[in-house]
């Protein structure tokens, strides 16, 4: 018995995790303790850690784990019951990922940049090159020309405090959306994207159509969610570019190339004779001939009494994604179905309440104007830039571009926990912080749970909590509102602004990006799940996994492979 209500032969329940995402969790429901964590094997005894409450920081269910520590070093990670929102289980991208907690290229210093030559230096000389150098490139250039990357798994104080030093030194240019491609209609989108319904309430829901997404690899629990919901008689559909696997009977699904996924979204909303599109999508509808998988996706969402739509990482980074989230907004308005998104990453919903964006503050407050966007920065490259946990060589839409745009530029700032040898090569000061185990913070998950934590381990080397970072550096920039003494007082200021918050993704019209019919060979622009963050890049057991697809490899279909003539081929060139 799973303690869920279910039941299962446990050699079937060990087949069926080590098929999925969640394999980790046979470690737990071993009776005797046979069955061990292999990256954990031999490393310390049980009566020798402390354990400590956490959040795991990838994927944005915000899973609650125990981090297992030996004097001060994290020795493995484990699920923490919640019921709530991880139950008991924990993806495995979550339990292993602490192996890179102390990977080689881990920043132990603060380093400055001198005359091409790294130099550690004390945190009062590195702090100090930093507000110089941004005052000297404002100076010559205007605010204008530098841009603020944060990465989305940094903590809600993080970014509260980042986006207040950029704005008070005058820079507009802000964003932690690195892998959208679209922002065509961001000025009408809602206070921040949400799920639109409880994590539990998932898998009550009688019928789900997921769009470009993948959640049993994506958001694992929220997977694991969707296939209870399944098993019990829902009637779970896709719209996705690649016919990924799922462990369980899927009612129908429309797989297309990435550019006619819009058209595929817009024959189920044309077989809706209730759809009432905005003027800006009418004519894409009115195009559309629905197939027979099309109107089996919109008769079941139809008929279903508690319907959810779902719009995953890939609908997300799509370079249509303001044509196929309206499109998904008429037809949840059509069949009465919740809108929901699984937002890709510990804390995308927290950088959109703290203002981390380039047209909205603290809070959704309006701006007297909007900086530039994570693609704009990137394709028009700014003069500076000032990374905050990211590394745009991989964190970004268009990794090769953004490495580029940041490798040109005049003044380059890393505050992060990693630093890779292409971040060496562009950066000139190097910040350290910690990681999620090394700092207090908040993590707001996909459903909009606040989950605050406090650091368990101790510091590598210098590093330091990037709220603490951030606040000095607002001290040395001159500016006013930096006192904090802990992080809980940004978070608490933040959460009064807010106030009571209302999470609904539908939105007003506006603006959609265009249809761009595709023709020969598309690429399809999912993130591998082990390389979605540095951390996950780092960690020694998930890099070891079938899913770690690592930059410069290429997938193709193998029907496709023999078409194109490089079935056979150990390498190709892709342009």
């Amino acid at each position: 018995a799973t303690g869920r209500g279910e039941r299962m032969e446990i050699g079937t329940y060990i087949e069926k995790s080590l098929e999925s995402e969640l394999s980790g969790n046979v470690i737990d429901v071993c009776p005797v303790g046979a069955l061990t964590s292999r990256p954990f094997r031999f490393k310390a005894r049980a009566w020798e850690l402390q354990q400590h409450a956490a959040v795991a920081p990838h994927d944005s269910i915000g899973s609650n784990v125990y981090v297992h520590t030996r004097r001060g070093r994290v020795m493995r990670v484990v699920p923490r019951e919640f019921e709530e929102v991880n139950e008991v289980w924990l993806s495995d991208r979550d339990r292993f990922s602490y192996e890179g907690l102390y990977s080689e290229d881990r920043v132990t210093a603060p380093m400055v940049k001198i005359n091409g030559e790294w130099q550690t230096v004390d945190w009062e000389t590195a702090l100090e090159a930093t507000v110089n150098g941004m005052r000297s490139l404002i100076h010559q250039h205007g605010a204008d020309q530098v841009g603020v990357l944060v990465s989305p798994t940094a903590t809600l104080e993080e970014m509260s405090l980042l986006q207040a030093v950029a704005r008070g030194i005058g820079v507009k240019n802000i964003d932690h959306r690195l892998r959208q491609a679209d922002f065509t209609d961001q000025a009408e989108a809602p206070l921040c994207p949400s799920l639109g319904v409880s994590l539990e309430a998932l898998e009550r829901v009688d019928a789900a159509l997921v769009i470009g997404g993948n959640p049993r690899k994506d958001q694992p629990i929220a997977g694991h969610r969707l296939r209870k919901a399944a098993i019990a008689g829902a009637k779970v559909m896709f719209v996705n570019p690649v016919d990924f696997e799922v462990l369980f009977d899927v009612h129908a699904s429309s797989i297309v190339p990435p550019s006619r996924m819009a058209e595929a979204l817009a024959g189920i909303a044309a077989a809706l004779t209730t759809a009432a599109p905005a003027d800006a999508i009418k004519h894409v509808i009115a195009a559309a001939s629905p197939d027979e998988n099309q109107r089996v996706i919109a008769a079941a969402l139809k008929k279903a009494e508690n319907a959810v739509l779902l719009l995953g990482n890939i609908a997300v980074m799509h370079p249509q994604y303001s044509l196929i989230r309206a499109l998904a907004d008429v037809i949840a308005d059509a069949t009465g179905a919740t809108l929901g998104m699984l937002p890709e990453a510990a804390n995308t919903v927290g950088g959109w309440l703290a203002g981390v964006l380039p047209h909205r503050g603290p809070a959704g407050a309006a701006l007297s104007s909007a900086g530039m966007n994570a693609r704009e920065m990137l394709e028009q490259p700014r003069e500076g830039y000032l990374l905050f946990g990211a590394d745009p060589a991989h964190d970004c839409s268009n990794p090769a571009q953004a490495g580029k745009a940041v490798a040109d530029a005049e003044f380059v700032v890393s505050i992060a926990a990693f630093a890779s040898e292409a971040l060496r090569n562009s950066a000139d000061i190097l910040l350290p912080i910690g990681p999620f185990t090394e700092t207090s913070g908040t993590f707001v998950n996909a459903e909009g749970r606040w989950q605050s934590f406090a650091g368990v381990a101790s510091p590598v080397g210098e590093s330091r909590p990037g709220w603490k970072v951030l606040r000095v550096l607002g001290n040395q920039f001159g500016l006013d509102g930096f006192e904090q003494t802990g992080s809980e007082q940004v978070r608490d200021a933040l959460r009064a602004t807010l106030g009571e918050m209302a999470f609904d993704n539908h939105q007003a019209a506006g603006p959609v990006a265009s249809v761009t019919p595709g023709s020969g060979l598309e690429r399809v622009g999912d993130v591998a799940i082990h390389a979605i963050d540095p951390l996950v890049r780092r960690a020694g057991a998930l890099q070891r996994t079938p899913d770690a697809e690592v930059a410069g490899k290429v997938r193709m279909n193998a029907a496709q492979a023999e078409t194109s003539g490089v079935s056979g081929a150990a390498q190709v060139k892709v342009s």
